[in-house]
């Protein structure tokens, strides 16, 4: 039999995080659908609507969110169409039976025709300011909201709460994305963990979305292994030298029986020459006091950390000055308080709307976000009509990316949307950056 072959020039790396293009028509709520039926029938499909994305409220404990997701937004709207095996299904439902004509006719040709909005990837963002604004054709800007939020909010849940955790661990701790088995989804698990690592992760543990993203996917091991080794090879001992001779720079899983005489065995095992012991994991127990007493076994070895791990939960282990050189992060980072974004026409043929329900409100007109730092620090936003100007020192924050349906510039990689995260963060008030009772910044509403 012959030997397997690692080829390095092989590459799956790709943008494109998310299901098949040729569904992205019918990833949809109905009600887009039959929404654009009416508009067809009542004429007013091709009037220029502007609908923005935005929160009203920030997620409780919460003093900002992290702007993420505009890559797949930009992705989806450049290969949005119906295929007429898509558009045959639709008519078979009977739904639709007494659409007009030319509702299947925009179907069959549709191209995404309008003009994105969005603040960069890694932004700092608070209530009521829009991530995006899409203004286009009402029936093309009404179809596109449920794909949108979807990957907006998600994204941006993901980016928050690892920033959050980024900005309390520091910039010296490794942190890993360990997810996918806690994501809302196999499609949620590729987006949670791009948009951990665009707010500073180091790396993730999913294979797929690591190698799609040109990046080194990283992870330890299971209990499984140690208790399936032990069983039949008769020890831990062994089970950890198995796993060492083929990854000898992975961490070892140590909590699986006693955790501390997993230590003492590896440290005598060092001590011998007999291994060289990279890294340890701990998933269990009083992670603050037995990483103490691991590190004084194995003081050469980096301790990673496991098991519910959170901003809060990383906060506490440094005030206790637990010895944590990372944390393996999932189900505290992939799930937790939605981001409740909304997506509202703010303007249909130059005429500003709002909606006006209780505890539901809206502002009418386009936007523009402006920014005010003092030195270096956010002082405040300004939101105002898109037509207004800026005051000295404001900066705008929404830009058109694409316009009639052709992207402007080239978006930026993992790695840029990273470093703009951490300076975002950076630049927070030390009050909105509370893990606890967190402060956020003032909006000021300027909408003359």
């Amino acid at each position: 039999m012959s030997a397997i072959t690692v080829n390095p020039a092989v590459s799956l790396k790709s943008n494109t995080l998310n299901i098949a293009t040729d569904e992205y028509g019918l990833l949809n709520d109905l009600y887009q659908l039959t929404m654009g039926a009416c508009y067809v029938r009542e004429g007013c499909d091709r009037k220029r609507a502007s609908f923005e994305l935005f929160v009203r409220r920030l997620p409780e404990g919460f003093g900002y969110l992290i702007a993420m997701g505009i890559t797949q937004a930009v992705e989806y709207l450049q290969n949005l169409h119906f295929t007429s095996e898509q558009i045959s299904a639709l008519q078979a439902t009977g739904i639709f039976a007494n659409a007009d004509r030319r509702f299947w006719e925009l179907l069959q040709n549709f191209r995404f025709e309008g003009d994105l909005w969005a603040v960069t990837e890694g932004t700092a963002m608070f209530a009521n300011e829009p991530f995006l604004r899409i203004e286009a054709p009402l029936w093309q800007a009404q179809l596109v909201e449920t794909y949108l939020l979807n990957t907006i909010n998600y994204q941006t849940l993901i980016a928050t709460r690892a920033a959050r955790m980024r900005d309390v661990a520091g910039d010296r701790i490794t942190l890993l994305e360990f997810g996918t088995r806690r994501a809302f989804s196999p499609q949620a698990s590729l987006w949670a963990a791009r948009a951990a690592l665009a707010a500073g992760m180091d790396a993730t543990s999913n294979v797929l979305a690591a190698l799609k993203l040109g990046r080194q996917p990283s992870g330890t091991m299971a209990h499984a292994l140690v208790m399936a080794l032990n069983a039949t090879e008769g020890s831990e001992a062994q089970a950890f030298s198995a796993f060492h001779q083929v990854f000898p720079n992975s961490p070892l899983l140590i909590d699986t029986f006693d955790t501390i005489a997993a230590a003492r065995n590896l440290a005598e095992k060092v001590k011998s020459g007999e291994m060289q012991v990279k890294g340890v994991r701990i998933d269990s127990g009083d992670i603050a006091a037995v990483s103490k007493e691991v590190k004084s076994l194995l003081p050469d070895a980096a301790i990673f950390a496991s098991g519910d791990i959170d901003e809060a939960e990383i906060l506490r282990l440094k005030s206790l000055d637990a010895p944590i050189d990372g944390y393996g992060i999932g189900t505290k980072l992939v799930t937790g308080a939605p981001v409740n974004g909304v997506y509202k026409l703010v303007e249909i043929d130059n005429i500003p709307v709002s909606k006006k329900s209780s505890g539901k409100q809206s502002l009418a007109g386009r936007k523009q976000i402006w920014r005010s730092f003092e030195n270096g620090i956010v002082k405040g936003d300004r939101l105002t009509h898109i037509s207004e100007l800026p005051q000295p020192n404001e900066q705008p924050l929404l830009e058109c990316i694409m316009h009639n349906g052709e992207l402007l510039k080239s978006l930026d990689d993992l790695d840029a949307i990273a470093k703009r995260t951490r300076i975002s963060v950076q630049s927070l008030p030390q009050a909105v950056r509370n893990i606890t009772e967190p402060a956020t910044i003032p909006v000021l509403v300027d909408m003359k």
